[in-house]
């Protein structure tokens, strides 16, 4: 069994950055590949960012891009999603998930793939 915890949520203002984690615990973190996902009031959950296990090409929606950053530290069993230039739609209850692969350019994008999931935080992007 897989436990995440995500930490590093909070307000900030807009054009502001901030940087979420995950520390992970219970399996070899080394054959985890995690997802970062947000979810809005109201909406459906949203697909961030992905990093494989080995930490190679991470990916990014689309909504991101350029202003993410998806890392790991496998000595640490943490992943880190900085994200910068925020905006108010930015808003939303962030989450860290992972499924277990020996495919290290394997990316999933559909949170219905993951298999496990931290409890969120709360990111709110507001003056």
């Amino acid at each position: 069994q897989v436990q995440l915890v995500e930490s590093g949520g909070g307000l900030v203002q807009p054009g502001g950055s901030l940087t979420l984690s995950c520390a992970a615990s219970g399996s070899t973190f080394s054959n985890l590949a995690v997802g970062w996902f947000r979810q809005a009031p109201g909406k459906e959950r949203e697909f961030v960012g992905h990093i494989s296990p080995s930490g190679d090409g991470p990916y990014y929606s689309k909504s991101v891009r350029g202003r993410s950053t998806v890392s790991r530290d496998n000595a640490k069993n943490t992943v880190n999603l900085q994200m910068s230039s925020l905006k108010p739609e930015d808003t939303a209850v962030y989450f860290c998930a992972a499924y277990v692969t020996s495919h290290d350019k394997l990316i999933l994008v559909d949170p219905r793939d993951y298999r496990y999931w931290g409890q969120g935080t709360q990111v709110t992007v507001s003056s």
